[in-house]
C-alpha cells in the first residue's frame, strides 16, 4: 500500500471518530494512549524493581541487623527481621529483569517510539494502531506473570537476571529454580513478544507514514534512535525467545540444550548428556548486547533533541550523530563475545571480540563529542529536561571510560563478576538511560498531559538523583578492583571484605536518598495530570511537528490537513531569521527576515538548509546502498 493510500485510511479511520471510556482509556487504540500506559506501567514497575535494590542494599549494609519492617514486608522470607539467602537471590533477580526488560526496554521506547513516532513524522497513528494495543497488552500481561511470581510459595526465580543454567534449568536446584522460574520464563516470552510487535510497527511507520516533505535526512535524531533501536529488537530479541524455548525444554521435556554430567545431591547422576551451558550464554548474550543499546539509543536521541530545543542551537554534526547510530547497531551485534571472556573461549576469538568492542567506542564518543560541542557557547536554557540530558551525557562519559577496561580480556578475566562489572553498567545503562526518560518526561508532558510540571521540583528531583547516583555507583569501582564479588548475600564472612563495610554502609544511605528523590518526581508528575499549569501549544518553542498538533491531544493528531515539511529538525538560531527558532513546517517565505542594520550592505546571501550542507557525498552513498533516498 502506498504512503498517501495509508494515510488515507487513517484519515477515514480517525475523523469524527468516537469512543467510549474502554476503548479510549483502556484498549486504546491510538498512539499516544498507549504511549502513556507503557509510561504509567513502567512507572510502577520502575518503584518495583527500585523497593527490591533497597531491600537487599540494607543487607549488604547491616548483614546481622534486625529490621521488624521485613517480616512485615516479606512474610516468611523476612523471618525475624532477616531476608532468607534464598530470597535474597530473589530479589537480584527480579530487580535486574524488571530495570532491564520492564523499565529501561519497554518503559523507555514503549513510551517515547509510540508517542513521538507519529507525531513527529507527521502521520495520523502508527501503521497498525490494533498490534500498537496488542504490544501494550502483552507488556501488561508479562508484567502482571512476573510480579506475580515473587508470590509463589518456593519464591520468585533466583539464578541471576540473567538466569544462566543449570540453576535456571533444574527445577530442584534451588527453591527458586521452581515455579518462580517457570512463571519467569512466560513473562519474558510474553514480554518478546510486546516487543516483535512493537517494533515491526515502528519501523513500518518510519519507512510508510512520513507526512510530504519529511525525507529521511529531514527526520529528527530522535526518531533515527527509535528506528534503530526497532531494528536491533526485531532482529535480537527472537534469538532470546529461542533460549528461553530450550531452557523451557529442558526442564520439562528431558531435553539437553543445556545439561550434561550433572549431579543432585540425594538423586545422583542424571541423564542428561550432551548439552552445555555455554551455548545459552552465547544465546542470551546475542540479544544481551544489543539490548544494551535497546535501551541506550532511545535516551540518546531523546537527549539529542532536547540538548538541541535548550541550547538554542543546531545539533553538532547531524549527518555524523546517524552514522554513529548506524555503527553501534552494527558493532553491537558482533560483540557480544566480551561478556564471555572466562568461558575458556579460545583466545584467538576472545581477540577478535576485544578488537571490535573496543572499536565501538569510536562512535560512542562522537556522540559525545557532538553533545558537548552542541553545548560549547549555546544559548542555555537549564529546563529539568536539559538538566537530565546533561547527567546523561555525564553517565554516558564516565561509564563509557569503565567499559574500556571491562572491554580488555585480559583485565576482564580479574575484573569478571565482581563490584567493578555493577558500577560501569549501572552507570552507562543503567542511570544514562533512566536520565534519557526522565529527560523526556519532563520535556514532552506538555504533549503527553496538556499540563506545565513544575520546574522548581524538577530541579530538587534531578540534584538528588544526580548526586545520589554517583555516591552509590562510582565507590563499587574501588571495590571491583579489590576484587569483591557480585551478588553475595553478606561479606561479613569474609575477613579480607571487612574493610568495605563502611563503604556498602555509604553506598546504601546514598540509595535511600536516591529513592526518597524519586518522591519529587512521582509527586510533581501525579499532581501536575490533574491540577498542573494548562500547556500552551509549543512551550519550549521547539522546532518539530508535534508542537503543531493542539494541546488536547485529538485521535488523528491534526484536526485539518497535516503540516508539510520544509527543512531538517533543528535549524534554531539561523542568522537570517529574527527569531531563534524555525518550525519545519514553515516555509521559507512566511519565516521573518533579520532586517539589516544602517550602514550594512544589503545584497542577498544564500543561505543552505542544513540537511543540504550535511549530506555528504558518503552519506549520500550509505543511503543509496539502503534505498533510503
Amino acid at each position: 500500500m502506498s504512503t498517501a493510500a495509508l494515510h488515507a485510511e487513517h484519515d477515514s479511520h480517525h475523523h469524527d471518530h468516537k469512543e467510549s471510556f474502554i476503548s479510549k482509556y483502556v484498549f486504546s487504540m491510538d498512539h499516544k494512549m498507549i504511549s502513556r500506559q507503557f509510561l504509567i506501567t513502567g512507572i510502577i514497575m520502575g518503584l518495583v524493581g527500585m523497593g527490591m535494590s533497597l531491600l537487599f542494599r540494607l543487607q549488604l549494609a547491616w548483614p546481622d541487623e534486625q529490621f521488624g519492617i521485613l517480616e512485615t514486608l516479606l512474610g516468611k522470607w523476612g523471618k525475624d527481621g532477616k531476608i532468607d539467602p534464598n530470597f535474597y537471590m530473589g530479589l537480584v533477580t527480579i530487580h535486574g529483569t524488571i530495570m532491564v526488560f520492564y523499565v529501561l526496554t519497554a518503559g523507555l521506547s514503549g513510551t517515547f517510539s509510540n508517542l513521538l513516532i507519529p507525531l513527529q513524522l507527521g502521520a495520523r497513528d502508527m501503521a497498525s494502531p490494533f498490534m500498537n494495543m496488542l504490544s501494550y497488552w502483552f507488556f501488561f500481561l508479562s508484567s502482571a506473570v512476573l510480579l506475580t511470581s515473587i508470590f509463589v510459595e518456593t519464591g520468585p526465580a533466583s539464578a541471576g537476571w540473567t538466569v544462566y543454567p543449570p540453576l535456571s534449568a533444574l527445577e530442584k536446584a534451588v527453591p527458586g529454580s521452581g515455579l518462580g522460574m517457570t512463571l519467569w520464563l512466560v513473562a519474558i516470552a510474553l514480554f518478546i513478544v510486546s516487543s516483535l510487535l512493537g517494533g515491526i510497527n515502528y519501523i513500518s511507520t518510519v519507512l510508510n507514514m512520513r507526512t510530504k516533505g519529511m525525507s529521511m535526512n529531514r527526520m529528527p535524531l530522535t526518531i533515527w534512535a527509535f528506528f534503530f533501536t526497532a531494528i536491533l529488537g526485531v532482529l535480537s530479541f527472537p534469538v532470546l525467545l529461542g533460549a528461553a524455548l530450550f531452557l523451557i525444554f529442558d526442564r520439562s521435556f528431558g531435553t539437553s540444550f543445556y545439561l550434561s554430567d550433572i549431579y543432585l545431591e540425594g538423586v545422583g547422576a542424571l541423564e542428561n548428556i550432551g548439552g552445555s551451558p555455554v551455548l545459552y550464554q552465547h544465546l542470551f548474550w546475542f540479544l544481551g548486547h544489543p539490548e544494551v543499546y535497546i535501551i541506550l539509543m532511545p535516551a540518546l536521541g531523546i537527549t539529542s533533541e532536547v540538548i538541541s530545543t535548550n541550547a538554542r542551537k543546531p545539533i553538532f554534526g547531524y549527518t555524523a550523530m546517524i552514522i554513529s547510530l548506524m555503527g553501534i547497531s552494527i558493532l553491537s551485534f558482533i560483540v557480544w563475545g566480551h561478556h564471555m571472556f572466562i568461558t575458556g573461549m579460545n583466545p584467538f576469538l576472545g581477540s577478535v571480540f576485544m578488537i571490535l568492542t573496543l572499536i565501538i567506542a569510536v562512535p560512542s564518543a562522537v556522540k559525545a563529542f557532538n553533545y558537548l560541542a552542541t553545548l560549547w557557547r549555546g544559548n542555555l536554557r537549564f529546563t529539568p529536561a536539559m538538566l537530565f540530558s546533561i547527567g546523561l551525557v555525564s553517565f554516558f562519559i564516565s561509564g563509557g571510560l569503565t567499559g574500556i577496561y571491562l572491554g580488555n580480556a585480559a583485565m576482564d578475566i580479574q575484573l569478571h563478576d565482581s563490584y567493578f562489572v555493577v558500577a560501569h553498567f549501572h552507570l552507562v545503562m543503567g542511570s544514562a538511560a533512566i536520565f534519557g526518560m526522565f529527560a523526556g518526561i519532563y520535556h514532552w508532558f506538555p504533549k503527553m498531559f496538556g499540563k506545565m510540571m513544575n520546574n522548581t521540583l524538577g530541579y530538587f528531583h534531578f540534584w538528588f538523583t544526580f548526586i545520589s547516583a554517583y555516591l552509590v555507583f562510582f565507590p563499587m569501582h574501588f571495590m571491583g578492583l579489590a576484587g569483591v564479588p557480585r551478588r553475595y548475600y553478606q561479606f561479613t564472612l569474609v575477613k579480607e571484605f571487612d574493610v568495605w563495610m563502611d563503604v556498602n554502609k555509604l553506598i546504601t544511605i546514598a540509595a535511600i536518598m536516591g529513592g526518597m528523590a524519586q518522591v519529587f518526581f512521582l509527586w510533581n508528575f501525579f499532581y501536575s495530570i490533574f491540577k498542573g499549569k494548562k500547556a500552551t501549544q509549543n512551550p519550549w518553542e521547539s522546532n518539530t511537528l508535534e508542537w503543531t498538533t493542539p494541546v488536547e491531544g485529538i485521535h488523528g493528531n491534526w484536526p485539518g490537513e497535516i503540516p508539510t515539511v520544509y527543512r531538517g529538525p533543528h535549524e534554531y538560531s539561523r542568522p537570517d531569521r529574527e527569531s531563534d527558532f524555525f518550525p519545519q513546517h514553515l516555509p521559507d517565505e512566511t519565516a521573518p527576515v533579520t532586517a539589516p542594520q544602517e550602514g550594512e550592505q544589503t545584497a542577498p546571501t544564500e543561505v543552505v538548509p542544513q540537511e543540504t550542507v550535511e549530506s555528504s557525498v558518503f552519506f549520500a552513498a550509505i543511503k543509496r546502498v539502503l534505498g533510503l533516498s
